[in-house]
């Protein structure tokens, strides 16, 4: 299948709202958050929910698709810092190498509480990074299982802590395509997407069939799974989700740029 009908997508349960409805036209390439903008610019897919920090550093070649993406404001979340330190305490934090943004956010946190520990790069399992460091930077699937089982262990909670701290919500993923890919393809792919957020918010059988599916895949209890999709996440682009983008762009990234929207009109 050619490129130009692959839409790129992370391995995290939160994406999968988008993808969970079977489809002849587009096939996916399911790969971490911190690889997946590079196969966007490589052309081995369309377009891809990218985290913001890979747009900041790429987006002289790439642009964002308005209207959807996925978001997160609530308590639960998926980036965590674990640890048996509190955070002013920490003296070393693992950073996992499938993060990008993630990693960007909690420096900046960081940042505005005047603490400064030392970080070091590291594969994506939570034991082995406690074993190196005090803390442990812990986003997806991963984060959410941990939080199952070792709540106590959370020392920051990095999305709630962004909701706090600006007013806004999360932006985990923004969809988006290089900016000499086909136009009517990126309408296409892009109507095809929205139609899959509007099929999920519409149909209880086919958000719950979803949710059973994370909680298996996982091995989380339904209810977690069911209040972070319920109270957590949403998938379609407002006002306040725009001005989430704009700000972490400025304030995280340090670009003095506004982002480039592609007009899907």
């Amino acid at each position: 299948m050619s490129w130009s009908n692959v839409i790129g997508r992370v391995p995290f349960l939160d994406c999968d709202p988008f993808f969970s409805a079977p489809s002849n036209e587009w096939s996916s390439l399911a790969t971490p958050p911190s690889w997946l903008t590079g196969h966007l610019l490589r052309k081995d897919c369309l377009l891809a929910p990218i985290p913001l920090s890979d747009y900041a550093a790429n987006h002289e070649h790439l642009q964002l698709l308005p209207d959807i993406a996925i978001i997160s404001e609530g308590k639960l979340g998926t980036s965590f810092i674990f640890g048996n330190r509190t955070i002013d305490k920490m003296r070393d934090i693992a950073l996992p190498s499938d993060s990008s943004s993630s990693q960007f956010l909690l420096k900046w946190i960081l940042s505005k509480r005047s603490l400064s520990p030392s970080f070091v790069d590291t594969g994506p399992h939570v034991n082995n990074m406690l074993n190196q460091c005090d803390g442990a930077l812990v986003i997806g699937d991963r984060a959410l299982h941990e939080y199952s089982v070792k709540p106590q262990n959370i020392k920051l909670n990095l999305i709630h802590e962004w909701n706090e701290l600006t007013g806004f919500p999360m932006i985990l993923g923004v969809f988006a395509s290089r900016k000499d890919s086909p136009p009517e393809k990126i309408k296409n792919a892009h109507s095809h997407l929205s139609n899959q957020i509007k099929y999920y918010n519409r149909d209880s059988i086919f958000r719950e069939q979803i949710i059973q599916q994370a909680s298996e895949r996982i091995n989380i209890s339904f209810d977690i799974i069911e209040d972070y999709f319920t109270n957590q996440l949403t998938f379609q682009i407002d006002e306040r989700a725009i001005n989430s983008v704009e700000l972490f762009l400025k304030e995280v990234c340090d670009q003095s740029s506004k982002p480039l929207w592609f007009n899907i009109d």
